[in-house]
């Protein structure tokens, strides 16, 4: 049998009537900059995620930057973010011209740790990024409440959760911008790159719609410097049909891992994840932790099954952070994190005998040892 990490023909079969409709109507249009479809999906979306405001863009990695500096982020200004995550959340930091501090993660949810932040302050910290790792909100009240006493921005890594909820409120309606990420392989993913910011602020949105468009939302009238980042018409016709399933998807996510959680519940060896109480998971990935990783993954693969490693390398062991004067031991519980985690087969349309099979394999792996 093989089992890939992430199998998106069965999304595309799906929308696909849907989407050769659209798709017709921009050709006929022409309307492949900013089509009508554009402001259709950015107002469905932002409705989706209750909030005022959707901007598009071309991809994640510049939502999270443009967030940055349409909030005024730049220079000597410190943004906090997790040291566990995708290179992204830190390189748009840095692309903003910003600097970025890095903190550990706590050892049960993988998520950024709060306390950690808190000591990490300084009197140049300007933001807090924290990501909804995994499918799952980061500990938003907390985070919440400390950006309000420091005068703070909030701003949501939500690449990984379209969504998800902390008690009923859904990723992207906690900070002052959130961004996120529509590549393929998201719980909401295009067929391309392409990203959104999501805000309740006027001003904030106003600031992006000129950033991502060179500047200025006028034609030849650029009062400052701006981006060529734009979210394709195509790629707005392509999540549009994917939202009208989001929410069954994410369901059928949902079942999925309580599946494998009874699957996994013998094998004392694997770690299982754990949902930060008040948390409306959706399982971008579903992540577990065992010993010989390495040899696991080799054995899994071996077998057919696609699992694969979220992530391997911190931030602060990444040669591109090396800048930052981190080494082996700055963040312990992520370093133990990356040796340790393990991504399995995780899409809406898993079946259980799918899952059964990734479940066996697995137990042979981690007893060859």
């Amino acid at each position: 049998m093989k089992i890939p990490l992430v199998d998106l023909t069965a999304s595309h079969a799906a929308i696909a009537g849907e989407l050769r409709e659209g798709w017709d109507e921009v050709l006929s249009q022409a309307a492949f900059i900013m089509g009508p479809q554009v402001a259709a999906f950015e107002q469905a979306f932002a409705a989706f995620s209750g909030v005022r405001h959707c901007v598009g863009v071309a991809n994640g990695t510049d939502a999270l930057e443009l967030a940055l500096r349409a909030l005024g982020v730049r220079g000597e200004d410190e943004v906090i973010v997790p040291a566990n995550t995708f290179v992204a959340s830190a390189l748009a930091v840095e692309r903003a011209g910003a600097r970025v501090v890095l903190v550990d993660c706590d050892p049960r949810y993988h998520l950024i740790d709060v306390e950690q932040v808190r000591a990490h302050l300084t009197p140049r910290t300007r933001a807090l990024m924290p990501v909804h790792l995994f499918g799952q909100l980061a500990p938003v009240e907390p985070l919440v409440a400390l950006a309000r006493e420091k005068g703070l921005h909030l701003v949501e890594d939500a690449a990984q959760s379209q969504g998800a909820a902390f008690r009923g409120k859904r990723a992207g309606g906690w900070g002052i911008a959130t961004g996120t990420s529509f590549y393929p392989g998201k719980n909401l993913g295009a067929y391309g790159d392409a990203g959104a910011v999501l805000t309740d602020s006027d001003d904030v949105a106003g600031k992006l719609v000129a950033l991502r468009n060179y500047g200025s939302p006028v034609k030849y009238h650029h009062p400052e410097i701006g981006f060529n980042s734009r979210l394709d018409t195509l790629q707005a016709v392509v999540l549009s049909a994917k939202l009208k399933r989001l929410d069954a998807w994410n369901a059928a996510r949902r079942a999925a891992a309580a599946r494998y959680d009874a699957l996994l519940a013998p094998l004392t060896m694997v770690q299982r994840p754990e949902t930060l109480p008040g948390n409306e998971h959706v399982w971008h990935l579903y992540v577990v932790r065992v010993p010989r990783r390495d040899e696991v993954l080799a054995a899994l693969k071996e077998a057919g099954v696609g699992a694969g490693i979220h992530y391997p390398v911190p931030i602060h062991l990444q040669g591109a952070f090396a800048h930052l004067g981190h080494k082996r031991g700055a963040f312990p519980v992520a370093e133990q994190a990356a040796s340790e985690i393990l991504s399995l087969p995780m899409f809406p349309d898993i079946t259980e005998a799918q899952q059964q099979y990734v479940v066996d394999q697995l137990r042979r792996a981690v007893r060859a040892g």
